[in-house]
C-alpha cells in the first residue's frame, strides 16, 4: 500500500505545538510516557490472551526493549504487546488526546472485568507526542496481535503525518526517535547515552511490572580490533534496567527490612535507616497503596521555606510526581515514601494534580495513619518514640495550628518537658493522671529554656505546693497554646497569665480574712503605684503566686505575651505591645517596707524611684528588657551608694 500523507487538524496542530513546548517542564518524561504506553500494551495483550483462546499471539516473553544507536542518533522503544491495527493508528495516534487505554478501561468495565484491567497506565493518550520535545522525527511501526500486516506512522511534528501498510512488522509497537542534537541550555540531553537512559528508567519506571531491557549500538569507530570480524556495531546482551520490586504492593512478611531500608534511602537520599515503616492499602471505590517512612533524623532544611516535602506519587507504578505536597500536611513534611493510586484525575501531562476529592481523601487518610502509628509507637516502643519526638516534636506541634480535625490526636501523641521529671518528658494523659486532688487545670509556662522557666518568679507557689507545670520552650509553643483551650475537659492555663486558680484545697475562713486585711493595708500603695507606673502597667495588685520574689509581671488572660510579640515581629508582623500587670508579694520585706514608707511619708521624693526599681526588677526576673536601662542603672547606683 502506498504511503499517504495527512494533515493534522488545526486544533490538533495547535495542541501539538503547545504540548511540545509548554506542557512538560522536564523533557526526560518523554521516555516515561513511552514506557508507560508500552506497559499498557503488554497488559492489554495479557488480558486479551486470557479472554480470547483463538488469539494467535506470543506471550512467552513479554517485555519492553530500549535500543540506542549513537551513530544514527536514534532511540527505539519497542514492546511485544497487543499492538495496533491500521484503524487503531488512525484513531489513537492520528487524533491527539484520544486515549486507547481509557477506551479499553471502559470496555473492561462494561464487561464487568475491572480486576483484570487494574494494571493499566495512562488516561489521556498524548504522552506519545512528548517524543517531539527531543526528536526531529518520530516513526511508529506496529502490528496488532493476531493480524498479519502492520502499519507505519511517521511525522516531524510540523503539521503532517504519513501512514502506510507494511507486510512485515513484529507483533507489538516500536517507536523510533530521530533525536535532536544535544542542547544543555534547552535541557535536551544525549538520550542515546546508556547512563542517561538508566537514570530516567530508575527514576520514573523502576517498578513497572514488565522487564525493561536496554541494548546499545556503539559507534563503529569505537569497535576494538579483535571484533573486526563481528558485525560492526553489534549490540551486547540486553541489560534489564528496572527492579520491578514495587514493595508497597507486597505483604509485609514478603519483604525484608533491608529491602525497605534500601527503598527509603533511594527515595529520601538519606544515609540512615528509617525509624518506622508504615504500610497501608485502601480498597473500595477508590484504591491506592502507600508505603511511608518516619526518618530517624530531620533533614537540614526542615525549617526552611525552600524545603522540598511530600511523598512520591505513582499511578499504576509509574512515577507522576517526586514531591507531592498535596498528599501530606506541612506539619508531617518529614514523612517520606510512596503512594500508588489505581486511578487518579491528572492533568494532560501527568505533572500537576487536580485538587479533587480523591486527593483530599488520601491527604486525610495518610495523616491519620501516620498519627496513629506515632500513637502506637508511643504506647509500645517508647524508646523509638522518644527518639522520634526529640527530632520531630517541634514540627508535629505545628499541626495544632492547622489540622483541627486531628488536634486531639496530636495533643495525645505529644510530649512536654515538665517539673515532675527533669529528664523524662510527659504526655498530657500522664499529667492528668498525676493531678492533685481538687486541681482543675493543666498548668504550663512558655520560655526560652527550661532553666529560665524554673528560675521564674511565676513558678514559686507552684513549686511550694508541688503542682506540676509543663515547661514549653519551642517557638511554636508560644503560638499553639493560645489556640488550644483544653484537653479532655481540662483547661490549659498559663501560670504567667491572670490569677492562678490552684484549687487544691478549700480556703479557710482565716486565710480569706488575712487576704482581705492585706488588700485593705496595701490599697493606698497599690493605687499610688498604678498611677505612678501608669505608662508601663495597667494595674498593680497583690500576688498569690509569689513566695520568695518581691514582684513579678503577668499578662491578662487573653493578652499576647511579650515572647509571642517578639515572634510575630521576627516574622514581619508588627504587634503593638500591650500593658501588663505588676504583682507584689505582700510577704516580702522590700514590699512591706515600701508600704510603710508610703504610709508614713507619701511625699518622699525617693519613693517613685523605688517603685520604678521594683518594676524593673520584675522585668529582669522574667527575662524581659527594661524600657530605659540607663534610668534603671542610675536609680540602682543611687540606692547602692546610700548603703555604703
Amino acid at each position: 500500500m502506498p504511503t499517504k500523507t495527512f494533515e493534522f487538524q488545526v486544533e490538533a496542530r495547535q495542541l501539538l505545538h503547545m504540548m511540545i513546548h509548554s506542557i512538560y517542564s522536564n523533557k526526560d518524561v518523554f521516555l516515561r510516557e513511552l514506557i508507560s504506553n508500552a506497559s499498557d500494551a503488554l497488559d492489554k495483550l495479557r488480558i486479551e490472551a486470557l479472554r480470547d483462546d483463538t488469539l494467535n499471539a506470543d506471550v512467552s516473553d513479554l517485555h519492553i526493549a530500549i535500543e540506542a544507536d549513537t551513530d544514527a542518533r536514534t532511540l527505539t522503544i519497542r514492546d511485544n504487546g497487543v499492538g495496533m491495527s491500521h484503524d487503531d493508528v488512525v484513531q489513537l495516534i492520528g487524533t491527539i488526546a484520544k486515549s486507547g487505554t481509557a477506551e479499553f478501561l471502559q470496555q473492561m468495565k462494561q464487561a464487568e472485568n475491572t480486576a483484570a484491567a487494574e494494571g493499566l497506565i495512562g488516561q489521556f493518550g498524548v504522552g506519545f507526542y512528548s517524543s517531539f520535545m527531543v526528536a526531529d522525527e518520530v516513526t511508529l511501526l506496529t502490528r496488532r496481535a493476531g493480524e498479519t500486516t502492520g502499519t507505519r506512522w511517521a511525522s516531524t511534528g510540523e503539521g503532517t503525518y504519513t501512514l502506510e501498510t507494511v507486510d512485515e512488522a513484529p507483533q507489538g509497537t516500536s517507536v523510533i526517535l530521530r533525536l535532536k542534537p544535544e542542547d544543555t541550555e534547552d535541557k535536551v540531553f544525549d538520550y542515546t547515552d546508556p547512563a542517561k537512559i538508566r537514570e530516567i528508567v530508575k527514576r520514573y519506571s523502576d517498578f513497572i511490572t514488565w522487564p525493561i531491557r536496554l541494548a546499545t549500538r556503539a559507534p563503529a569507530a569505537a569497535e576494538p580490533p579483535e571484533q573486526e570480524n563481528d558485525e560492526a556495531g553489534e549490540r551486547p546482551e540486553p541489560e534489564t534496567l528496572n527492579s520491578r520490586k514495587a514493595l508497597w504492593a507486597r505483604s509485609r512478611d514478603e519483604v525484608s527490612d533491608e529491602e525497605y531500608h534500601e527503598l527509603y534511602k533511594h527515595i529520601s537520599h538519606d544515609w540512615a535507616d528509617p525509624l518506622e515503616i508504615i504500610q497501608m492499602r485502601a480498597e473500595g471505590t477508590f484504591e491506592y497503596q502507600a508505603l511511608l517512612f518516619l526518618p530517624s533524623h530531620p533533614p537540614r532544611d526542615i525549617f526552611s521555606q525552600d524545603n522540598k516535602r511530600g511523598v512520591q506519587l505513582y499511578v499504576k507504578r509509574v512515577l507522576i510526581m517526586e514531591d507531592c505536597e498535596a498528599l501530606v500536611p506541612e506539619y508531617l513534611r518529614f514523612v517520606k515514601g510512596v503512594v500508588d493510586a489505581a486511578d487518579l484525575s491528572l492533568n494532560v501531562s501527568r505533572e500537576i494534580l487536580q485538587q479533587d476529592r480523591q486527593i483530599q481523601l488520601m491527604h486525610r487518610r495518610l495523616a491519620k495513619k501516620v498519627l496513629s502509628t506515632i500513637r502506637e509507637m508511643k504506647a509500645n516502643r517508647p524508646e523509638n518514640y522518644a527518639s522520634f519526638w526529640r527530632e520531630f516534636g517541634r514540627v508535629v506541634k505545628e499541626g495544632l495550628l492547622s489540622d483541627f480535625d486531628n488536634r486531639d490526636t496530636i495533643l495525645g501523641i505529644s510530649s512536654f518537658a515538665t517539673t515532675h521529671d527533669a529528664e523524662r518528658p510527659t504526655g498530657l494523659q500522664e499529667y492528668i493522671e498525676r493531678m492533685k486532688e481538687g486541681q482543675q487545670h493543666i498548668f504550663y509556662m512558655t520560655g526560652e529554656s527550661r532553666s529560665a522557666i524554673e528560675r521564674s518568679p511565676h513558678m514559686e507557689v507552684f513549686r511550694d505546693k508541688g503542682l506540676e507545670v509543663l515547661l514549653l520552650t519551642d517557638p511554636v509553643d508560644e503560638v499553639w497554646v493560645g489556640s488550644v483551650p483544653e484537653y479532655q475537659g481540662r483547661e490549659l492555663r498559663s501560670i504567667a497569665k491572670g490569677e492562678p486558680e490552684l484549687g487544691t484545697e478549700e480556703d479557710t475562713e482565716e486565710a480569706k480574712a488575712d487576704r482581705e486585711q492585706q488588700r485593705e493595708e496595701y490599697a493606698a500603695l497599690l493605687t499610688w503605684m498604678t498611677e505612678r507606673l501608669g505608662e508601663d502597667v495597667k494595674d498593680v495588685r497583690l500576688s498569690s503566686r509569689l513566695t520568695v520574689s518581691p514582684a513579678c509581671v503577668v499578662s491578662d488572660t487573653g493578652d499576647v505575651t511579650p515572647a509571642l510579640q517578639n515572634l510575630y515581629r521576627a516574622m514581619g508582623q508588627d504587634i503593638p505591645a500591650g500593658k501588663r500587670i505588676l504583682e507584689l508579694n505582700a510577704g516580702h520585706s522590700l514590699v512591706e517596707g515600701l508600704r510603710r514608707a508610703h504610709a508614713e511619708r507619701p511625699s518622699d521624693p525617693a519613693l517613685p524611684g523605688t517603685a520604678e526599681l521594683l518594676y524593673g526588677m520584675a522585668l529582669l526576673a522574667e527575662g524581659s528588657q527594661i524600657n530605659d536601662p540607663a534610668r534603671f542603672t542610675q536609680l540602682l547606683a543611687e540606692r547602692l551608694e546610700r548603703t555604703l
